[in-house]
């Protein structure tokens, strides 16, 4: 039997009030880190963060709507056309246009086996 596993994003598991999809765990990477987040439309309260403590970088691109992340002070564009790169150790921030933004975001530490996070799992406590 082929090794595979498919799962509507919708039917997914969320945490943060529906804006964070476990995508990682629903379908059974354990690889890299990978999640759905969904914005509504000009939503600006997603948390400005970075990843300097774990050194993991993240991957982002946007499966539908658009918006901008500030990183550090620069407005970088995002939207179904463009992918996004941001390094462990910068502030970023992500605000949603006025369709809403759908992002997969990929992370992982350069040189490291990935290391699951508690809250991506399934059934996991979450706000």
């Amino acid at each position: 039997m082929a090794d595979y596993t498919s799962k509507r994003i919708d039917d997914m598991e969320g945490a943060f009030g529906g804006g964070l999809k476990k995508c990682r765990a629903e379908v059974g990477a354990s690889s890299f880190g990978m999640q759905i987040v969904d914005l509504p439309p000009n939503y600006a309260d997603y948390p400005e963060h970075d990843h300097a403590e774990e050194s993991q970088e993240e991957v982002f691109a946007a499966l539908r709507g658009s918006g901008h992340f500030d990183v550090e002070g620069e407005r970088v564009e995002i939207n179904p056309d463009v992918v996004v790169r941001i390094g462990a150790a910068a502030k970023r921030k992500v605000y949603a246009g006025p369709e809403g933004l759908r992002l997969i975001a990929l992370g992982g530490t350069p040189g490291a086996a990935y290391e699951v996070k508690p809250f991506t799992e399934l059934d996991a406590a979450t706000a």
